[in-house]
């Protein structure tokens, strides 16, 4: 086994300017798309609150100390999660796993930014009450038409994607901690806004029993499986993109306390989201569904009957919006490290270049919702399985199982607690090395092995 290098980062090397930022932005990353339509969609369908029970319990054994695993390997390093396997591994084959989360961050941001493009639309639909009054089959057939739409399409994935380009090319200071420094604390305003406006409306008890009342009966190996899965995009770990700001990290205070603060904001989000979701749903007696239908359908029939219901509207895409930006920017951002520290290329040119890059393979994405939605792949349309399968069922389980394989039996536990435990704050010690060596592996395991369609439950 090659001995862990220990070298510190360099100084030279940006750095956030407080814990704060540095949760702001790392909450920021995790906080998008997955959250708003998936995460109250699996409570509702697998015992409301007993699957959030379960879902704590697979954040706290299988997803944190993932989450901490990349956060020290960053700050330890200082590099990308690439060069920073090469650092504790050299002469090893084992920066092919960094390079394998790379290409899963290239696919994930290329159909992210078309999706996440869709809030700036519906921003200014809701804004102009472009479905004021509209009914939930004469919204559906809008949004049809929307993402029928070639030119639509590419329109918004580029607006997006140059939003998140200016920020990234700015830096850490410059850009993304200024940016998330803002953007997330109003976020937060707006989601608790949202949050209390839902559950008063009248009829939403309903929706406040079927969200948070446990229906045990509902539990079975599936919602197990399913709450490991959603406790990683809660996160938004996997594939080492949160390893680039581990390693703008200083050493004052410990990883375990910067994790603890980002897990309890990002959980908080994650309930407070289905508190909007689900009291309306039932208040107007629509049903909540899943994917793009609940985002861009139903909640605008809900806000089409709601008093004041496009500004309401707006507020919700206004937030959304915030949420998915500070998402493309974590992802971009390890895109950008690598080619920074493996390839030496400026911030300015390796911003543009994954630029270029993502709007070409996003374009292609994106045409599957028209000119390219009869072009199947194992009859999937590109977009669904490139998302699904490339990324959800193959390359984030199959990227984070490595991840623990490496820092459990290889690296050991240790290296990685001598790192996390410098400063002050939360010092993690047994928990870390029985859950990255013996319960994430597992369960990890037997996830990849669900998704890939290999077991069934």
């Amino acid at each position: 086994m090659a001995k862990p290098d220990q070298s510190l980062p360099s100084p030279e090397r940006e750095q956030f300017g407080n814990r704060i930022s540095f949760v702001l932005a790392s909450m920021g990353g995790a906080i998008g798309l997955g959250i708003v339509w998936k995460f109250p969609y699996l409570v509702g369908r697998h015992g409301g609150a007993a699957f959030i029970v379960v879902y704590l319990i697979a954040l706290l054994l299988v997803a944190v100390p993932v989450l901490i695993t990349e956060f020290t390997i960053g700050r330890k390093t200082g590099t990308s999660y690439t060069t920073a396997l090469k650092k504790l591994l050299p002469g090893k084959k084992w920066y092919l796993v960094g390079i394998l989360g790379v290409i899963a961050l290239i696919l994930t941001l290329s159909f992210y930014c078309g999706i996440a493009g869709w809030t700036i639309s519906y921003i200014i639909k809701s804004i102009t009450g472009a479905y004021s009054g509209m009914n939930t089959e004469e919204i559906g057939t809008m949004f049809s038409n929307f993402s029928a739409d070639p030119f639509q399409m590419i329109l918004w994935l580029g607006v997006m994607l140059l939003l998140t380009t200016l920020i990234v090319v700015r830096g850490v200071k410059g850009g993304i901690e200024k940016v998330c420094n803002v953007l997330l604390p109003i976020m937060f305003v707006m989601i608790i806004f949202l949050a209390i406006r839902s559950v008063l409306l009248p009829g939403a008890d309903a929706g406040i029993k079927f969200y948070l009342l446990p229906d045990f009966s509902s539990l079975d190996a599936e919602a197990i499986m399913a709450a490991i899965g959603q406790s990683f995009f809660a996160l938004g770990v996997g594939c080492g993109n949160l390893v680039v700001y581990g390693s703008y990290l200083d050493r004052k205070e410990t990883i375990g306390s910067s994790t603890m603060m980002v897990v309890v904001g990002d959980t908080v989000v994650a309930i407070l989201f289905g508190l909007i979701i689900f009291p309306a749903a039932f208040a107007f007696n629509i049903e909540a569904g899943m994917g793009p239908p609940l985002v861009f359908i139903t909640l605008p029939a809900i806000f089409a009957q709601m008093p004041f219901g496009m500004a309401i509207g707006a507020v919700f895409f206004i937030m959304l919006f915030f949420a998915c930006l500070t998402s493309t920017i974590c992802i971009m951002e390890a895109i950008v490290g690598y080619l920074v520290d493996e390839l030496k290329f400026s911030r300015k040119k390796a911003s543009w270049l994954v630029t270029i890059v993502v709007f070409v393979i996003g374009s292609i994405m994106m045409m599957s919702y028209g000119p390219l939605s009869d072009f199947l792949i194992l009859g999937k349309t590109i977009f669904d399985f490139f998302n699904d399968t490339v990324v959800s069922a193959i390359l984030l389980p199959l990227g984070a199982l490595l991840m623990v394989i490496l820092v459990g039996w290889i690296l050991k536990p240790q290296s990685m607690l001598e790192e996390a435990n410098i400063g002050k704050g939360i010092k993690i010690g047994k928990y870390y090395s029985i859950t990255v060596r013996y319960i994430a592996p597992v369960a990890i395991f037997f996830m990849f092995l669900q998704l890939i369609g290999v077991i069934k439950f």
